[in-house]
């Protein structure tokens, strides 16, 4: 792999790692940006590696089908950085979105996701989902 990517700082692995997901270039941000040991913790289960990054992102785009995301907040501080966002999809909305990266040589080597699906329209806002 490419030294130069390897020595980046947190701050320029999570810009990049956004600006490619906002661009929606899952591969290339995979391969540049995540470690092919990345640990994901999420309400679902830890999930490992690139396999395990994947099917994450299948199961959102399965929840939130193309939906139009909103970056509300970005911190990073040493080798931690911490985002919060919104989304939202005909019928479908989060308001909470909060995700955390801990991040060393160039790599996003853990990440934790939290976020709640709301069904919106039709009455009473309701929680998503089973």
């Amino acid at each position: 792999m490419d030294k130069a990517l390897r020595a980046r700082s947190a701050r320029e692995v999570f810009d990049d790692h956004l600006r490619l997901a906002a661009e929606h270039r899952f591969a290339e941000d995979l391969a540049r940006n995540v470690s092919p040991s990345c640990v994901v913790l999420e309400r679902r289960g830890v999930f490992r590696g690139h396999a395990g990054v994947g099917e994450l992102a299948r199961l959102l785009e399965e929840e939130l089908p193309g939906a139009r995301y909103a970056y509300t907040n970005r911190l990073v501080e040493g080798r931690v950085a911490f985002l919060e966002w919104t989304a939202q999809v005909e019928g479908v909305r989060v308001r909470d979105g909060a995700d955390s990266f801990l991040i060393e040589q160039g790599w996003i080597v853990a990440q934790t996701i939290h976020y709640t699906l709301e069904r919106v329209g039709g009455g009473a806002d309701r929680p998503a989902g089973p």
